[in-house]
């Protein structure tokens, strides 16, 4: 049997500031994090506060477009 549109969805979480630096060359990477969220309970991007390695530091990781 098919489903159809489910109700939990996979997100890819960026580092907000990693995103920022690497228009400068400054950073080696972009830290990213996948995590599921519930399309009909949270409609809206996801922003969480996530460690990133390239930064060193806890920062915001907002949700990006597949």
């Amino acid at each position: 049997m098919a489903k159809g549109k489910d109700a939990r969805v996979k997100v890819i979480l960026e580092c907000n500031s990693c995103v920022r630096k690497s228009v400068n060359k400054e950073s080696r990477g972009v830290s990213r994090y996948i995590t599921q969220k519930n399309r009909h309970n949270t409609p809206n991007r996801l922003e969480f506060k996530k460690f990133c390695p390239y930064c060193y530091k806890h920062t915001i990781h907002g949700e990006i477009k597949k």
